[in-house]
């Protein structure tokens, strides 16, 4: 049998001691877990053992299965830590009774809305508002598919990969104006308008905070993005430009997923829930798991983006501590990085009290898009005279 070597630390270098392994282990140790050989594996058992169509079409099955379990543990793991946040941040315990420590809390919650009947008022549009939830769902779908979550380990590594997700990130704005207007609700239609016009204003600060990386990285690529970081992550290396480039994305960010304090579209005290008050069942579930997927969405491009995605944390020429950093696995190095940005929009919500529309456009319009762009252009300076790390 080959053999793995088991690494020792000395003063001068990480060195390796053989042990017994299995072929193809040596490269799922540290960063270098890489999922391609897993998924190459697969992908040429399918081909030998079904024709060329059947093994595409299989691939295709088993990717949304993949997917649909990810979306399912996802909203049920962050409706958890939201709750819980929530409390920590209220002096409270949050859930505590079904579970251990209210872990099956959202389970028996996400049980509820399945065998919830779905009510349609009479005077609404059945098709759009029937529609609405699906498109919501397969935009986030859509999204996730272009992030890389390890080395590897991606559905799709498309060269506009950035460039991607803004635009199917965009879908979801049509979905919420179908929901209020089919609704028949002047609620739900308020909640609607009030979330197209948030939507579509922060889209502009987001896109130009990552367009100033960008201009670093020089590609669109999610995957040259992350390898461009080899040395360090473009937070710390693209000095102050970088900083406020990521500030205004995760405050566009948090605007663009409609939470607080820029929940306008679903305040409570004003519009009961928004643009989905009429929903119940399975489409308001939908509703609800596109709300913390696309929080997901947004803290993994701007981990991917500013924080080096799956690439561990070195300092130049450490290389002691580099090689340490190294032997932490990719994928918990990128759900690492994830996890703390989704606390931060989480306390975010429970910390700032809630904006009135008029705050929340003049906040874009006159502070947010001029900042960014006049960084955006310090940043091509920076990047034309070579000032960064």
């Amino acid at each position: 049998m080959e053999t793995l070597q088991l690494f020792k630390i000395l003063p001068e270098k990480i060195y390796f001691q053989n042990i017994p392994y299995l072929p193809g282990f040596r490269k799922m140790v540290g960063w270098n877990l890489d999922f391609s050989t897993l998924t190459r594996n697969i992908h040429d058992s399918l081909f030998s053992f079904f024709s060329p169509g059947l093994a595409s079409a299989a691939e295709m099955v088993i990717i949304g299965l993949c997917f649909l379990t990810f979306f399912a543990l996802l909203g049920l793991i962050l409706v958890y830590a939201e709750r819980k946040v929530c409390a920590f941040f209220q002096l409270r315990l949050g859930p505590m009774r079904v579970g251990f420590w209210g872990t099956a809390q959202t389970f028996a919650d996400f049980i509820k809305l399945l065998l919830k009947e779905p009510l349609t008022t009479k005077n609404a549009d059945k098709f759009l508002f029937n529609l609405a939830p699906f498109i919501v769902i397969v935009a986030s779908f859509m999204a996730v598919a272009a992030i890389p979550f390890a080395k590897g380990l991606h559905a799709v590594d498309l060269d506009i990969g950035i460039f991607f997700i803004t635009a199917v990130s965009s879908i979801g704005v049509v979905s919420i104006l179908l929901a209020g207007w089919s609704s028949n609700n002047k609620y739900s239609l308020i909640g609607a308008i009030r979330s197209g016009a948030q939507i579509l204003s922060y889209e502009i600060s987001a896109g130009l905070a990552l367009l100033t990386i960008i201009i670093l990285t020089g590609s669109l690529q999610l995957s040259e993005i992350i390898e461009s970081q080899r040395t360090g992550w473009w937070i710390f290396k693209g000095h102050i430009p970088a900083i406020i480039a990521f500030v205004i994305y995760m405050i566009a960010g948090t605007a663009e997923t409609n939470r607080g304090p820029f929940d306008i579209a679903e305040a409570e005290s004003e519009l009961t829930a928004g643009f989905h008050t009429e929903y119940s069942g399975i489409k308001f579930a939908f509703f609800f798991l596109a709300e913390f997927v696309n929080m997901f969405i947004v803290s993994a491009i701007a981990a991917t983006v500013f924080f080096g995605g799956w690439m561990p944390f070195h300092i130049g020429n450490f290389t002691f501590f580099n090689h340490l950093m190294d032997f932490i696995p990719s994928v918990v190095w990128f759900f690492g990085k994830v996890s703390l940005i989704v606390f931060l929009m989480m306390w975010f919500r429970w910390t700032f009290p809630r904006l009135r529309i008029d705050q929340l456009l003049t906040l874009e319009w006159k502070y947010l898009m001029p900042i960014s762009l006049v960084n955006f252009l310090f940043m091509a300076f920076i990047s034309l005279e070579g000032w960064y790390f």
